[in-house]
């Protein structure tokens, strides 16, 4: 595939370890421009070209920011218009049109937008259909925001027909996706997120800890059914089995702690601050089982994670959860907001020979190796990419 000119867009230059993998993939073969609305990134990755859009934390860069872009771009006509925005404070437009200069100044081959919530940045560029647009479907925003939000749900529906292709994290989301919009032309290709495989160590001294350790990683938001996940630690207090549950992401949110105390289970459940990735590696490979009590996900990391370290793992069945799990064989799935069930499936991991807990640490090892390596994901994008563009070129022949 010839080198392209690719713009990754979330909004932000701190981008989530997914879009990082998968920058630093296609940096090999193309030019990757990450566009910002902010000024400074402490780490960035080699050969990615970040693009400042502004930033709201300081008025003088932001205003040195906008002439810079004004200049690239050659637009000498709006120089007054920026001016008077300036002067005014219409931090909004002028973010919107910095946007728009910075797409002038790079003239890009296709622009992949992370997230269907920030398509509202490029409802100009969608109209024109001159630069194809790609979205990632994967997380609340096309899982769950359009589902209990009939205003998005409509949004969606309004521009998802503009979109040159969708990039779906799982067929589950991609299922929901159809469910805003479908069409026969429509293109969207299911690629599973990515890992370096040889950089995650696969726990050999794997031990089934007494008390049993059992971990949950995520933020405190309702849709992790971290609340579900509680009344099971509170069936397990009342059996009498050993445990002491740690939800990384869930210090300080006071629902949670309220629920904690209200259950009696001060000591048996730690809320955690959020910690950095290779800290949450180390502490899974110390964990005896990691419980996702979701209500609904599209593709989770942490599971993919977990069974690439070799902490078994047992899931609600929601959303993509089963493309990553058949029950028994690579971890067990239980029924979304069920805590009687997920008490019951701790309880039977806890009384599994050790031999039947190996066997399925080693097929969840090997499903992430085969199903989730970084190689595969690259591969996959550029496919997609390939296959948005050549539907372009032949509109474009075709309206020629």
């Amino acid at each position: 595939m010839k080198p392209l000119k690719i713009i990754i867009f979330d909004g932000s230059f701190k981008t989530t370890p997914f879009i990082n993998r998968l920058v630093k993939g296609l940096t090999e073969t193309h030019h990757v421009y990450i566009l910002g609305f902010n000024e400074k990134l402490s780490k960035k990755i080699k050969g990615v070209h970040y693009v400042s859009l502004g930033s709201n934390q300081n008025k003088l860069k932001f205003t040195l920011t906008t002439l810079k872009l004004l200049f690239q771009s050659s637009s000498y006509k709006r120089f007054f218009a920026t001016l008077k925005l300036l002067i005014y404070g219409k931090r909004q437009l002028l973010k919107q049109q910095n946007l728009y200069l910075a797409l002038t100044s790079i003239s890009p081959d296709i622009i992949h937008i992370q997230w269907p919530s920030t398509i509202q940045w490029f409802e100009e560029t969608l109209l024109q259909q001159k630069i194809p647009v790609l979205v990632s479907q994967r997380g609340f925003h096309s899982n769950v925001r359009p589902f209990v939000d009939a205003t998005n749900f409509q949004y969606l529906r309004q521009w998802y027909p503009k979109i040159a292709g969708f990039h779906s994290v799982s067929k589950a989301i991609s299922a929901n996706g159809d469910k805003i919009w479908n069409s026969p032309n429509k293109i969207d290709k299911v690629v599973y997120t990515g890992l370096d495989i040889n950089k995650i160590h696969y726990t050999e001294n794997y031990k089934v800890l007494a008390p049993l350790q059992i971990l949950s990683v995520g933020r405190a938001h309702w849709i992790k059914g971290y609340d579900y996940a509680l009344q099971c630690c509170k069936i397990l207090k009342d059996r009498d089995i050993p445990f002491l549950y740690t939800i990384i992401g869930g210090s300080g949110n006071e629902e949670l702690q309220f629920l904690v105390n209200d259950l009696g289970l001060q000591n048996h459940v730690i809320l955690e601050k959020k910690i950095p990735q290779t800290k949450v590696f180390k502490v899974m490979s110390e964990a005896s089982l990691l419980l996702m009590p979701s209500l609904e996900e599209g593709l989770p990391n942490v599971i993919v994670e977990a069974m690439a370290i070799g902490l078994p793992v047992i899931s609600t069945d929601c959303g993509g959860v089963s493309e990553l799990i058949t029950h028994t064989k690579e971890g067990w799935l239980v029924p979304t907001r069920n805590s009687a069930a997920m008490a019951l499936a701790i309880e039977n991991f806890k009384q599994l020979p050790f031999p039947e807990i190996e066997n399925v640490r080693s097929a969840a090892r090997k499903k992430v190796e085969q199903q989730h390596n970084e190689a595969q994901m690259i591969a996959g994008v550029e496919q997609l990419y390939k296959e948005v563009l050549a539907l372009n070129c032949g509109e474009e022949k075709h309206a020629s």
